[in-house]
């Protein structure tokens, strides 16, 4: 996979050579080019942004420079040999980054992110480039920040993981929150490691049993709970036919029950943990 950041605060970007990313970097699986958007001004003061039109607070950021930028970002790497790129646009207003989408990007050989700063891209750019590939406006929450590139890193890590021979274990993700499958609509319940016993607080039995089928109940009943402590709108959304008998017994004990319209509900006599 190529990845291409284009940003005022290319040092913003240095977490991409440590831990999992930079591995995947090292070993070849992930390609990533950070450019200097003021590389494409031509005043003496490298201006990126100006007063929007309509008036208002804050500065947009300007075509001119977004523009000459990604098409020499495109053209770059058609030489090196990239192909079928995807538009990626971290802002507020985008579509929620979820666990489904990081799988998405994980599948597409080129991504180009474009974080911004002040108001945001000026919308003429996005409109451009959505002629020439697929764009994805993207938030990683409800809440903003002064710019994209906290999300670019949120975005990468997420998808950089999935990518084949970055994990030691490539069936490490099969079992997280929110992954494809079993997982789809829950949280991952708690972990424990050595010492068997820490601070008079031990680790539950069954994970010491050796029974491989009765360990994965567990770990399937405690991300029930977890889920409904924490995320009861996942529970409220999914299909209760992605639940075998035991799932549903759970959820019963949990204070939930399937309603009419086929999803789970919580009784009004549920009662919190």
């Amino acid at each position: 996979m190529r990845l291409d950041v284009v940003t005022i605060f290319p040092e913003y970007l240095e977490p991409l050579n440590v831990s999992l990313v930079g591995k995947a970097r090292a070993r070849g699986r992930l390609g990533v080019h950070v450019h200097d958007l003021r590389d494409w001004t031509y005043d003496r003061h490298s201006t990126v942004d100006d007063t929007p039109y309509g008036g208002g607070p804050g500065m947009v950021m300007k075509t001119e420079p977004w523009g000459d930028a990604l098409d020499e970002v495109l053209a770059s790497g058609y030489e090196a040999g990239a192909h079928a790129p995807a538009l990626v646009v971290p802002t507020p207003s985008g579509r929620p980054f979820t666990q489904e989408l990081a799988v998405e990007f994980s599948e597409r050989p080129w991504l180009i992110f474009t974080p911004a700063r002040y108001e945001g891209i000026d919308r003429r750019v996005i409109d451009e480039y959505a002629t020439r590939m697929p764009v994805h406006e993207v938030s990683i929450g409800d809440y903003v920040l002064a710019g994209g590139e906290a999300a670019v890193l949120v975005i990468t890590e997420a998808v950089a993981r999935l990518l084949p021979g970055v994990l030691g274990n490539a069936e490490s993700h099969r079992d997280d929150s929110f992954a494809p499958g079993a997982m789809a609509d829950l949280l991952e319940g708690p972990v424990y490691t050595k010492p068997p016993l820490w601070r008079g607080r031990g680790v539950p039995d069954v994970l010491t049993s050796g029974h491989h089928g009765k360990i994965a109940r567990w770990r399937r009943d405690e991300a029930f709970r977890r889920t409904v402590l924490h995320r009861p709108d996942l529970i409220e959304r999914c299909d209760p036919a992605a639940f075998d008998k035991k799932d549903r017994e759970i959820l019963s004990i949990l204070g939930w029950a399937p309603s009419p319209d086929g999803r789970f509900w919580r009784r009004p006599e549920a009662v919190e943990e």
